[in-house]
């Protein structure tokens, strides 16, 4: 039977782990790590790139290198989001037929399920090289305040991957369930969760092993890279 996957696509890093026994594990990539940077890259051999073989020519190839990607998907070319994106991405953000944002890199247009679909097969390698047999099946973390289009959006990368999503599942239920506080009765949590692209807090409302969302908000660019842009800019303008 078919191991069920279970992967964290993050703004910044993605991570793929699995269960064994009762404990959760997670996977080292080929690189030996167990994060792999969300970057996807195209080079001037055709060649593409993904983890940290992409990130490490970024500086070089910055038009065609593809990261933070998450902040794109299921939105609308004119979302206030993906418009603050084009002012500080170094790739070509473009408007698709159906007036999605979409990407451009080498003369060709990719929807951001595309690219996420590269850093989940990526996962699913990872995983597969592990267990020494082929993966078909994972559940996806996603934040809280994503709507159906994003939710969609994401679940239409893990089918371009070669993945059955059997479930999507909110990023601080997720948290909430590795604490162990599905074992606590009738409790309010409060999780906050500073990313390398965001920064949210969700509360949460347990119930009968139940988790159920209350309330969820959160700024898209206030994260570790915005931190790091806000140093760099500060650097320049001394």
């Amino acid at each position: 039977m078919s191991k069920v996957i279970g992967i964290d696509l993050g703004t910044t890093n993605s991570c793929v782990s699995i269960m064994e026994g009762t404990q959760t594990k997670v996977l080292e990539n080929t690189e030996g790590a167990r994060t792999t940077p969300s970057v996807v890259a195209f080079t001037d051999n055709n060649e593409k790139l993904v983890g940290q073989p992409a990130k490490r020519q970024a500086v070089t190839n910055p038009e065609n290198t593809i990261f933070a990607v998450k902040r794109l998907i299921g939105r609308n070319f004119e979302d206030d989001t993906v418009k603050k994106d084009i002012e500080t991405s170094p790739f070509k953000i473009v408007n698709s037929e159906k007036g999605d944002a979409w990407i451009e890199a080498k003369g060709q247009k990719y929807s951001p399920s595309q690219i996420s679909a590269f850093i989940l097969q990526k996962m699913k390698e990872t995983a597969e090289k592990y267990l020494g047999q082929e993966v078909s099946k994972a559940v996806i973390t996603v934040p809280a305040y994503f709507n159906d289009a994003q939710r969609q959006a994401t679940k239409d990368a893990g089918k371009i991957a070669g993945l059955e999503v059997l479930r999507i599942i909110n990023e601080p239920t997720a948290a909430s369930l590795a604490y162990g506080l599905d074992k606590k009765v009738n409790k309010k949590i409060a999780v906050y969760d500073l990313g390398g692209g965001t920064f949210d807090i969700s509360i949460l409302e347990l119930g009968d092993g139940v988790f159920e969302v209350k309330s969820t908000n959160g700024d898209t660019f206030l994260g570790g890279e915005d931190f790091d842009n806000t140093i760099v800019n500060y650097l320049v303008d001394e």
